[in-house]
């Protein structure tokens, strides 16, 4: 009994101190990746997920997805309000002149016809999809979609993101038995993941 006492002390505090910062610097990074589109988010939520998998503290994983998808969502909510005082300024503004640069020509006519022709189930489809989330925004932007709209486009669209790297991070977790393990996995193929479309748009030109 006196044995167990000293040992739970020390195993329950770093993991309560873990907790304590992990979901916040979660929240902020996700939240600033929306806004930012250069930091890997989806690697950054696979990995929360496989350090909330091993955790004991019950609601860990429930807690990473409620924390990522609110996140997401403010982001991308607040980028897009960005983006449409920009649309309305004579001089534009460098939130959009950013989500332009990310969008290219070829991917931004193509999530215009997708638009055009699906609707909200699209915008939900775009975070899915790597690299398919800011054109998509862009067309919502030219198709000059009001904020309430997007907003109930883009809300299954952050839950469904945080669902799928978060099962890849239970999937991680679950192959490995200490975490860091879980999350080089789950890093690795996110990573991979992002980098389909562009080694196959290679491979299509090269041929």
């Amino acid at each position: 009994m006196l044995a167990a006492s000293a040992v739970t002390p020390a195993s329950v505090v770093p993991e309560s101190t873990q907790q304590a910062i992990g979901y916040p610097s979660l929240f902020l990074l996700v939240l600033i990746g929306a806004l930012v589109p250069v930091i890997p988010t989806g690697a950054l939520v696979s990995s929360a997920a496989v350090v909330a998998f091993h955790q004991t503290a019950p609601f860990s994983l429930a807690m990473v997805f409620v924390t990522a998808s609110l996140a997401a969502f403010l982001g991308d909510a607040a980028l897009y309000w960005l983006g449409r005082r920009g649309m309305k300024s004579k001089n534009g503004s460098r939130w959009l002149e950013a989500i332009r640069a990310r969008a290219p020509e070829d991917r931004l006519t193509q999530a215009q016809e997708k638009l055009a022709a699906h609707g909200v189930a699209v915008l939900v489809l775009s975070r899915l999809v790597p690299a398919g989330r800011i054109p998509v925004m862009l067309a919502c932007l030219m198709a000059r979609w009001p904020m309430r709209r997007f907003w109930r486009g883009n809300l299954p669209a952050c839950l469904a993101w945080a669902v799928t790297y978060q099962l890849i991070g239970i999937l991680g977790g679950s192959l490995f038995d200490e975490p860091w393990e879980g999350v080089v996995a789950a890093i690795a193929l996110t990573l991979l993941i992002s980098a389909t479309p562009s080694l196959w748009k290679r491979v299509r030109s090269a041929r």
